[in-house]
């Protein structure tokens, strides 16, 4: 790479033209052997260590330098690293790794600057609150970086093309924003003058509050999840059978996500990878045979299944959180074969037969790392709201069998590990799920995490319980992930009566809400699947879930029934239960403080015309509205409205409008009187 001081030919135009001439004039950019500068170009790790360095030379040293295993002395940045380690500009990853090749994301460049130049000690982070209504993908920056992205905001560093209301937090970063932001870091220390652009963000030019309303009032009402399992496999809910037309597929859907919403149900876990496959386009599996009868055949004409679900549950006020089977291979090996790039084809020495079965290794990693990748390019590449894994870890034993799995752990012990391999296989669990909880947490700090193994983690927890041992059977430490906080949720499938004492179903509810440090969610898995009349009758599901609604203080916040099956063919009349005595009123799902307790705005531009209110929808990221009617002194809601509604027609009285976000936070409502 050559300096020069003059303009590229390849930057005249360009949104950041001015400021790549500003630094190119002070040398501290560099151009292409052909005289091109390439502004559009991301930049890696190793390129903007040598930027920064330059831009900040007089930067004094903070810490002592490592070598990195990965940055040799004759790489062509390894002095402008060791600065940029030293100044606190960049770090690495575990292991001494620098990973000089990776590209940096605009957040992390951000983060790195604010880092070097010391601003998060000088530069104020009320913005926090506020990145809601500065950027419109505000849920894409990960947890660790939102006070960072404030800090940077405030200090005028952000600059984003074409639409400064959209971040792109993790998004590489390109050789024009690194410019941009550098300089702008620049005009902070006041050792360059302020360029003007449009496309810098500045907190004093955005309207941060809304129009000023009549006034507000705090308002709320009693928050549960209500879940059903939507399961796939087998056909046992939806499609109701292979193979059938797409247009059929659609309408199936709808009628049931219709019916969930007249009981007022505000969840939905729709299973999409039940044995290694996949109900939606993937690069990582094949097209599930359960939508066309054939395992790699796409629906015809074409259609995404998930993206379907999704939006159709966000018109109706649902969530949906997406079911995955992370190690399950086939459920019947009389169900046909398996296509490339399922696990069982580019993998196969890693997926073993297990009765009529196939069953992957979960010490494997390349099954880890496939589960991993799986998983999380659904959260990054769809509007979901949860993440689910049910009871199916290592499988549920057959008499007289090992699971084969001796191979994969002499490796492990090979290698010096010393673990016995019961633990050893608890652990791979473990480190999947943990592995999860942070991946998850991290891409879009919005999406939950939740995980329903079986009810009973161990005989004996607490006195008196019977049953298959999870923790040494499953290798299902469920406990131990509770403890640790590694999930948003947990939902046991208390799958028996109330009456059955050796399992009893609120001995087991109150025992796993008694495991609760980080005070997670605790949702019951209902079997609803057992109504027959007989032993099981509808009044034994009302009795569980008012057993559960006792619990509440206690973080027992709500129900997810399995399955869809028999809310659709109404069992033992469960439909009406729900629809008149259970769920007879709306209720939004339960706040996660932990993952974000900032409530949006209230409603901007509420206006009263004849008896109809209407707002602006303004450039939050809403989920949806709730509509509360004042009777006597006390607040009752009325309505559950999308996020795409901005007027309603209400009778006389006294209301209350609120926004809702992705995590269920509710602003204050505006007050409203119709006459």
């Amino acid at each position: 790479m050559v300096s020069t001081s003059a303009r590229f030919p390849d930057i005249k135009g360009h949104w950041a033209q001015p400021f790549i001439e500003a630094l190119a004039q002070r040398r501290i950019l560099n151009g292409y052997p052909d005289g091109r500068f390439r502004p559009n170009n991301s930049v890696t790790r190793a390129e903007f260590a040598a930027i920064v360095t330059t831009a900040f030379s007089k930067i004094l040293k903070k810490r002592e330098y490592v070598p990195f295993v990965d940055v040799p002395e004759s790489h062509w940045a390894a002095s402008a690293i060791k600065k940029s380690y030293e100044t606190v500009f960049i770090t690495g990853f575990p292991n001494r790794q620098f990973r000089p090749a990776t590209r940096i994301t605009r957040a992390n460049a951000l983060i790195s600057i604010i880092s070097g130049l010391g601003l998060t000690t000088r530069v104020s982070s009320e913005l926090v609150d506020a990145l809601p209504q500065i950027y419109q993908d505000y849920y894409k920056i990960p947890d660790y970086a939102k006070t960072a992205i404030a800090i940077s905001t405030k200090a005028e560093l952000v600059a984003s093309y074409p639409n400064i209301k959209l971040l792109n937090p993790t998004l590489a970063a390109t050789r024009a924003d690194i410019t941009t932001f550098v300089y702008q870091a620049l005009v902070y220390l006041q050792q360059a003058d302020e360029i003007k652009s449009k496309y810098l963000v500045i907190p004093s030019k955005i309207n941060l509050k809304p129009t000023p309303t009549p006034g507000t009032v705090k308002v709320s009402h009693r928050r549960e999840f209500r879940g059903a399992w939507i399961t796939t496999v087998w056909n046992s809910d939806w499609p109701s059978k292979s193979g059938l037309s797409v247009s059929e597929q659609k309408a199936e859907l709808v009628k049931i996500l219709d019916k969930l919403e007249q009981l007022n149900f505000n969840a939905v876990i729709l299973q999409v990878r039940p044995e290694g496959d996949a109900l939606y386009p993937s690069n990582y599996e094949p097209w599930s045979a359960w939508l066309s009868g054939n395992q790699g055949k796409a629906p015809s004409p074409y259609y995404d299944p998930l993206e379907f679900a999704i939006a159709q549950c966000h018109q109706r006020n649902m969530e949906l959180h997406a079911w995955f089977n992370p190690y399950r291979a086939k459920t019947s090996l009389k169900s046909g074969g398996n296509v490339y790039p399922h696990m069982a084809v580019t993998n196969p020495e890693y997926v073993y037969r297990w009765g009529n079965q196939l069953w992957m290794d979960p010490g494997a990693k390349v099954v880890q790392d496939r589960a991993f990748n799986v998983i999380m390019d659904v959260v990054k590449r769809y509007d979901i709201d949860g993440i689910h894994l049910d009871d199916y870890f290592y499988p549920y034993p057959i008499a007289g069998k090992s699971f084969p799995d001796n191979k994969t752990y002499s490796n492990y012990k090979n290698a010096g590990g010393r673990l016995d391999i019961k633990n050893w296989r608890r652990d791979n669990v473990n480190r999947m799920v943990m592995r999860l909880y942070q991946g998850i947490k991290s891409a879009k700090s919005h999406v939950k995490f939740g995980i329903s193994p079986f009810g009973i983690y161990r005989p004996g927890y607490p006195k008196g319980i019977r049953g298959l041992d999870a923790y040494d059977v499953l290798y299902a430490d469920a406990k131990k992930w509770l403890e640790q906080g590694w999930l948003d949720y947990i939902a046991p499938q208390l799958y028996w009566r109330i009456d059955q004492t050796a399992q009893s179903y609120p001995t087991l509810l109150k025992w796993w809400t008694s495991i609760n440090p980080q005070k997670r969610h605790i949702y019951a898995g209902n079997n609803i699947a057992r109504l027959d009349g007989k032993a099981w009758k509808n009044q034994e599901i009302i009795k569980q879930i008012t057993i559960s609604r006792s619990l509440f203080n206690n973080l027992s916040l709500g129900n997810i029934f399995f399955s869809m099956d028999s809310i659709s063919r109404n069992r033992q009349s469960i439909a009406e239960k729900f629809q008149y005595a259970l769920y007879n009123q709306p209720a939004l799902p339960p706040t996660m403080p932990w993952r974000d307790a900032n409530p949006p705005f209230s409603p901007d531009r509420v206006q009263v015309t004849s008896k109809t209110i209407s707002w602006d929808a303004g450039n939050q990221d809403i989920r949806s509205w709730t509509l509360y009617k004042k009777e006597s002194i006390d607040w009752k809601l009325q309505n559950i409205l999308p996020a795409n509604t901005t007027s309603i027609n209400i009778s006389p009285g006294t209301y209350a409008l609120c926004a809702v976000d992705r995590m269920n936070n509710e602003s204050s409502g505006v007050l409203v009187s119709v006459e």
